[in-house]
């Protein structure tokens, strides 16, 4: 699937490395996986990163950081959460331009009561005064970086960056082989910090073939929701020339998995879809499916209505839609094209 949540009473050291090889990371106290984004309507790929860290050494960036920060004291150790932190939480929040969570408490641990990771802290002093702190939860070979929160008063002294050397310097200290900082966005540079930080060493979990790769060759014209719109566009533009209207349209509620109280009902995660008249009153509909280069028509039904659903031109907002079969797998435009031209002369429909 290409969104999911898992919420597990526990995350071993192994299960977390096995999560984090195959692009999941942590929510809270639940663990998620989501291949797609969608920030001011705008849909987005998330690529997931990791940092290899047993050839890792220390960039310029990294020794410029360490003596531009020589005067502060930097301790790691197991998370607490104090009331130091939160109120060090509610002046970062204050600061940046997106919606934060609400406090620190509620970022790590949501509403539990208990910790279902291995969390440890890096926290930043200034002669005595917390002026930072980062979390990261430990595997048995891997860590995931969780999230970074400063002092304003501070920021001039990259210490978001500085935080994320440190963990890095700690997990290869302890002879692990990969920090996992999360995803990028291409397109989104708010996340393109991440892009700064080992980048001799990072790699890229690509979707189309599930594999780790060199960051230095990706692509972007090669992200995942871009290749999908490009390729349904293809298709719309044959079945044009074939007296066929149609409309690629980007669905609202790809992220319905990564509610933990829709877990496990494989709701659709495709972010965007062709369909034409016949198809959608049909319930089927045209995906471009990135891991096997492949059309895929489809056969959905409606399983939820959201109360106000937004009506907006190239959205498709009506329902919350699960897939109930694929109907036809094709390579090739001309093949599904025509399944879908010859439908509107025939009274069987798709079957």
């Amino acid at each position: 699937m290409f969104v999911d949540v898992h919420c597990p009473e526990r995350v071993e050291p192994a299960a977390l490395d096995s999560y984090l090889e195959r692009g999941w990371f942590r929510m809270g106290q639940t663990i998620f996986t989501t291949n797609w984004l969608n920030f001011r309507d705008t849909f987005y790929s998330a690529i997931w990163l990791r940092i290899q860290l047993n050839n890792y050494t220390a960039d310029a960036t990294q020794a410029k950081l360490l003596q531009k920060n020589s005067r502060f004291q930097t301790e790691i150790r197991p998370a607490t959460l104090t009331i130091e932190k939160e109120l060090l939480y509610i002046r970062y929040k204050q600061s940046v331009p997106f919606e934060a969570s609400v406090s620190l408490q509620s970022l790590l641990y949501g509403n539990s009561d208990h910790n279902i990771f291995d969390t440890h802290e890096v926290s930043i002093y200034d002669n005595g005064k917390l002026v930072a702190v980062g979390f990261f939860d430990l595997g048995k070979e891997s860590a995931m970086g969780i999230s970074s929160i400063y002092d304003p008063d501070y920021k001039k002294f990259s210490l978001g960056k500085h935080m994320i050397y440190s963990k890095i310097m700690f997990c290869k200290e302890r002879g692990m082989k990969y920090f996992y900082p999360g995803y990028f966005v291409p397109g989104y540079r708010a996340f393109d910090y991440k892009l700064d930080i080992g980048t001799a060493f990072l790699e890229y979990l690509e979707l189309q073939t599930n594999s780790w790769l060199p960051l230095s060759v990706f692509k972007g014209e090669r992200a995942p929701i871009k290749l999908m719109y490009t390729r349904l566009n293809e298709l719309k533009q044959w079945l044009e020339r074939s007296g066929v209207n149609s409309d690629v349209v980007f669905y609202d509620y790809f992220y319905a998995n990564q509610t933990p109280e829709l877990s496990g009902a494989e709701l659709l995660d495709f972010p965007v879809f062709l369909v034409t008249e016949k198809s959608l009153n049909e319930w089927t509909i045209i995906v471009f499916d990135v891991r096997y280069d492949k059309y895929l028509l489809m056969k959905c039904y409606p399983v939820l209505t959201p109360p106000s659903p937004a009506v907006v031109p190239g959205y498709y907002s009506e329902y919350v839609l699960k897939a109930e079969e694929t109907l036809l797998a094709s390579a090739t435009v001309e093949q599904i094209g025509v399944v879908l031209v010859n439908s509107f002369s025939s009274k069987e429909g798709y079957g």
